[in-house]
């Protein structure tokens, strides 16, 4: 049953019953972010520790009762979230971390955990028969729902930087996007797509605009907290480029203290590049607002002039008592075989953060032992500095005018396939299988206390 009773407008707190509107408060225009109300006594009704631990779904749809979605409502069929835990003790024993744990998403179909927010965002769009679904993107936001897209045959159109890496751009291309390249950053490729989809009546998953994807996202809190045992870890690093992914984590933790599932918020930890530090030096100014800045960074996941949703991760730090941490473009990727040793070669975003945990000092003091981090790791296409030819070069005169010639989608969807034998091995649980746990509920929360980070 779905226990979703409205929305909040993160500005003003005007309320909307749940269907009033579609996207963001209407007093703020495109600014008005809304955050989800839940029926939390709903959903303490239908679900609980003990519930989830005898679920055989070991996706993020088993988490259903904590979403804004029908209990029999259909989902995309290939396997989103049920990522594995590791204990990252090589990186830990550097760090003087023994207890140290990675998430790592880079096991979701389209190795990215923007496939959680796209996920939820295409359920919606199907409950809406919307004949189009479009986004921004740099590259992953749109591999992800044009991937997820291509399997439940739902055309897509993705505005991207004419700067986008040639081999995201051909990602975009192999699951039957019709890419538009934008002559311009990130923010006008967003600004673009804003207004197509209001011209053409084309469902929009921007972050920080559209509600779903933070609902989507917030599942890596609830899996975290669940594969610890519902013992919420100390910290959670993750890498910040418009402040959607840290607002689902920290949605997620309200939802699971709201619960009485955990017993403490954890401390979010930001990780942004010094060339995209919006966020950063908001927080380290004791600002309330967010200046936008010039981003460049070889980090181009986390690449934003203005964070669009910015403030709510701005809150998630300064509530949780977390801190915001940049690093340089040449510590990022001096930090690749640090990580890759203790488990994998990191790509794209999550290489901010594998420098974060290594950029020493002040900010680890007084951390505490019990962590996690979430792995935001990318597959890459090839050499992502080598081209991909005449196919990855130009799109066209298609780059930012739409005027009146829409995409033609058509025969260009991409079937996935084969991929879909391949969601078994993303099934798996780190090192404790689900078995183990099915016995445990919410009172053996005080059991073995600081056995991980």
């Amino acid at each position: 049953m779905n226990q979703l009773l409205g929305w909040r407008c993160t500005l003003c707190g005007a309320t909307y019953a749940p269907h009033e509107i579609e996207y963001v408060c209407p007093q703020h225009g495109d600014a008005g972010i809304v955050d989800a109300v839940y029926d939390y006594a709903g959903i303490a009704a239908a679900a609980s520790p003990r519930t989830l631990a005898a679920s055989r779904d070991t996706s993020m749809w088993r988490y259903r009762a904590l979403l804004p979605v029908a209990g029999d409502a259909p989902v995309p069929p290939l396997h989103v979230g049920g990522t594995p835990l590791y204990h990252a003790a090589a990186l830990g024993a550097q760090l003087g971390l023994p207890n140290l744990v990675v998430k790592d998403d880079g096991r979701n179909p389209t190795a990215s955990f923007k496939d959680r927010a796209s996920a939820l965002v295409l359920l919606k769009a199907q409950e809406q028969r919307a004949a189009i679904v479009t986004t921004a993107s740099t590259g992953n936001a749109g591999a992800a729902l044009a991937g997820l897209a291509a399997s439940i045959g739902q055309p897509t159109v993705i505005f991207a930087p004419k700067t986008a890496p040639p081999a995201k751009v051909a990602q975009l291309l192999t699951y039957g996007a019709t890419v538009l390249l934008v002559d311009g950053n990130y923010d006008a490729a967003f600004e673009l797509c804003l207004a197509a989809s209001k011209e053409f009546g084309w469902y929009c998953r921007n972050t920080g605009y559209n509600p779903y994807t933070v609902e989507g996202k917030k599942t890596a809190a609830y899996e975290i907290c669940e594969q610890l045992r519902w013992q919420a870890p100390d910290a959670i690093f993750v890498s910040v480029g418009d402040g959607n992914i840290i607002t689902g984590l920290h949605r997620g933790l309200q939802d699971l203290l709201a619960l009485g599932w955990i017993d403490k918020l954890p401390r979010l930890m930001a990780v942004q590049a010094s060339g995209s530090s919006a966020i950063y030096n908001a927080w380290a100014s004791g600002a309330d607002t967010i200046t936008p800045v010039q981003a460049t960074t070889v980090a181009d996941s986390i690449a934003a002039d203005l964070p669009r949703d910015g403030l709510r991760g701005l809150r998630a730090i300064r509530e949780t008592g977390g801190k915001a941490i940049q690093v340089t473009d040449d510590e990022i990727p001096g930090r690749d075989p640090a990580v890759g040793s203790a488990d994998r070669r990191l790509r794209g975003a999550g290489r901010s953060r594998g420098a974060g945990r290594a950029a020493g000092g002040d900010w680890r003091a007084g951390i505490g032992e019990r962590r996690a981090e979430i792995g935001d790791w990318r597959a890459e296409i090839g050499d992502r500095r080598s081209g991909i030819g005449d196919r990855g070069s130009e799109i066209g005169d298609r780059r930012s005018e739409i005027g009146d010639r829409r995409p033609e989608i058509g025969d260009r969807r991409s079937e996935i396939g084969d991929r879909r034998s391949e969601t078994g091995d993303r099934r798996e649980w780190g090192e404790r299988e689900i078995g183990e746990r099915r016995a445990e509920s919410g009172g053996d929360r005080g059991r073995d206390e600081g056995r991980w980070c």
